[in-house]
């Protein structure tokens, strides 16, 4: 008899695809897995199933059970595509990789200098992973909604605060007009109704997720918003009606999660759409004096792009 049962996807994207596609259906354990194998997928391809439950919160058996329910023949099987993954990435990655994770085992105890170096190495770690997987057609997506939008909403709570402010600043020094979404005086969600299509989000959110920003990002599918999100995987909330998705996996199981690929994502973001706006010059961010001063540093956006 003919073997009906559809083919697993034997290549990373795939599996992602196949994790985002049921994702709502699964159990609340097989999202807790689902997302570290999405946020984690090195971690994933390097280490041992039992270090890998130990750091998802899982017992190994439970890994194994969301492998075959994904249609692997076990956690291995699924563990191989992962590995093919690391293998076919840049060169060196796999050497990059167990050379911090000897870095850390050789700092980890030595007091506060120990800590200000386990920050360092996974923020280099965090860096690189960002510059490998972060596409040129997104960045420049993302640069010309920034340019030709009416007005550019940015909303960011809890931890991501810091991104939408530091946005914030950026984009108005190079005269975009800006409105925060600020949850002080709990009007967020009221001035995100004054959205139209011809702005744009920045929804920016990472586990745990703000409640409002989620919210908002709602809003902008209803008044049917161009949204640019900045999240940590493809299942998180912000991820589905996003026509821009950048994800920048964070590290679950560490005390300190770093800021430093997201700070330099939006610097990029600043600096591309600069470009698009200083067409004849280096792209740069003018300062408040240069702008006061000297009228040629007001910039004009290009016309809006017919669609």
């Amino acid at each position: 008899m003919a073997n009906n049962k559809p083919a697993v996807p034997r290549n990373y994207e795939g599996v992602v695809n196949l994790i985002t596609r049921d994702y709502q259906a699964f159990s609340t354990g097989s999202q807790q897995i689902a997302r570290f194998l999405t946020q984690n997928p090195n971690v994933i391809a390097l280490e041992s199933i039992g270090a890998i439950a130990g750091k998802c919160g899982v017992h190994p058996s439970s890994l194994v059970r969301f492998a075959q329910g994904l249609g692997y023949s076990g956690f291995k099987d699924l563990q191989s595509v992962f590995q093919t993954r690391l293998a076919t990435a840049a060169p060196g990655f796999r050497e990059r990789i167990s050379a911090l994770e000897e870095e850390l085992t050789r700092t980890g105890g030595e007091g506060s200098k120990g800590f200000l170096r386990d920050v360092v190495v996974r923020d280099i770690a965090s860096l690189q992973g960002l510059l490998d997987t972060v596409r040129e057609e997104e960045l420049d997506a993302a640069a010309r909604l920034l340019t030709t939008a009416d007005t550019i909403y940015i909303a960011g709570q809890l931890r991501s605060e810091p991104l939408a402010i530091l946005l914030r600043y950026l984009l108005t020094m190079l005269q975009r007009r800006v409105v925060l979404l600020d949850p002080a005086g709990g009007l967020a969600q009221e001035m995100a109704q004054t959205m139209t299509a011809r702005d744009v989000l920045v929804a920016i959110a990472f586990r745990h997720y703000a409640k409002e920003v989620v919210a908002v990002a709602e809003i902008a599918d209803a008044t049917a918003t161009p949204m640019i999100a900045i999240t940590d995987s493809p299942l998180s909330p912000l991820a589905k009606n996003a026509q821009v998705l950048f994800t920048v996996p964070e590290d679950e199981y560490s005390f300190s999660r770093s800021l430093a690929a997201p700070m330099s994502l939006i610097q990029c973001l600043a600096t591309a759409t600069a470009a698009i706006l200083q067409p004849e010059r280096d792209p740069r961010i003018p300062t408040v004096t240069e702008i006061a001063q000297n009228p040629k540093h007001r910039l004009s956006p290009p016309a809006r792009l017919q669609t």
